[in-house]
């Protein structure tokens, strides 16, 4: 069979994103037959032996990851992120009662809209009135008490904007969309009732849901809520009620696996770190580009940043693909540029987009 050279380019796409190299390889190489089965795991039964040992691996290598208790149940789930904004308050608030959310972008916004179809939410804390360029401050946050669980976005993609560590907020069960930077650094586990992420930025491919939740919650479920959307279904059946999103599990295990061998979440926090800091620093050094968010909020995952024209920020776009730089285009409601620069995402990506940004600003400046 002959064999093709692939040039891969740099994707600073928002999501889905990047892939180790290492695990597309891994997966292409057993794409046709998984070694001493003689069929694709694209082709495997969910019931079969086989399979059950990929996803009891993913999983075992995730609460290894993260320290992960046997009071949490992990889940392998589909919808998205999108579907937990329904699927948390459908379980977790009951009627009668409160939900504080706390909103620092565009996607705790989308969290609070499908919230208040199923109850009552109370928006404990916004910054939109700044465009979500910073965190809100301690005594800006008005909790509700009592209130059944407490929602936050720990990284917001669109506007760059970051929680640095686990979030307290008072005595109520907290509940964290962790979609785009979970597992790109260490994990108190213990701080959160329940934490759910997209797997498409840093633990997998698109198609597969993660979510923690742990056991004292399920009892929450109404049992008229329909079986699909029932964290108890899935709890029950280890995330195989019904077919789940085999090659995703798969390739999330293979995932885990690429972060073991780098070393852990602490070792992942820490390139993750070097390769933000490289950035920023060269959007701090003169002043020709200027950072969207806050510098103490500033996002390890998703860089927003400006140039002084709408036309600059075209043409930079421009240059930057055609130099092998693709994705780099930011989100219509903030404009200007964004890098998303994953766990998966290499440090010589982020040194070549650093070089273009000097040459940029040396011939544009």
């Amino acid at each position: 069979m002959a064999t093709t050279t692939v040039h891969r380019i740099f994707n600073f796409a928002a999501g889905p994103a990047v892939m180790p190299l290492s695990v597309l390889e891994e997966a292409q190489r057993d794409l046709l037959a998984l070694p001493g089965v003689g069929m694709s795991v694209l082709e495997i039964s969910h019931r079969s032996k086989t399979f059950e040992a990929i996803i009891q691996q993913a999983e075992a290598d995730v609460r290894e990851l993260a320290g992960i208790p046997p009071d949490y149940h992990v889940l392998f789930l589909q919808g998205g992120a999108s579907l937990q904004f329904s699927m948390v308050p459908m379980n977790l608030l009951p009627a009668g009662a409160t939900a504080d959310y706390v909103v620092t972008g565009a996607w705790g916004q989308k969290a609070v809209k499908e919230a208040k179809k199923v109850g009552t939410v109370n928006v404990a804390a916004t910054t939109e009135a700044d465009n979500f360029t910073r965190l809100p401050a301690a005594g800006e946050v008005k909790l509700t008490a009592g209130a059944a669980y407490v929602h936050y976005t720990s990284n917001e993609t669109i506007h760059g904007v970051e929680w640095k560590t686990d979030a307290v907020f008072g005595d109520a069960p907290v509940v964290c969309d962790t979609s785009s930077n979970m597992f790109s650094k260490p994990l108190d586990i213990s701080k959160y009732a329940l934490i759910y992420a997209g797997a498409q930025k840093n633990l997998g491919p698109s198609g597969v849901t993660l979510v923690i939740v742990r056991d004292d919650l399920l009892a929450r479920s109404p049992q008229t809520l329909a079986t699909m959307l029932n964290y108890n279904t899935h709890t029950k059946e280890k995330s195989l009620y019904n077919t789940p999103p085999t090659f995703g599990v798969y390739l999330v295990g293979l995932v885990m696996k690429w972060i073991k061998g780098l070393g852990g979440l602490s070792a992942i926090g820490a390139i993750n770190g070097r390769k933000a800091a490289k950035l920023y620093a060269e959007i701090d050094r003169t002043g020709f580009y200027r950072g969207h968010a806050a510098k103490e909020c500033r996002s390890n995952m998703n860089v927003t940043f400006r140039l002084p024209s709408e036309e600059l920020e075209a043409e930079f776009v421009k240059q930057a693909k055609a130099a092998g730089l693709d994705g780099l285009k930011g989100h219509r409601s903030v404009g200007g540029l964004r890098a998303s620069i994953y766990n998966a995402f290499p440090e010589e990506g982020v040194d070549a987009l650093v070089a273009l940004m000097r040459e940029f600003e040396r011939t544009k400046g």
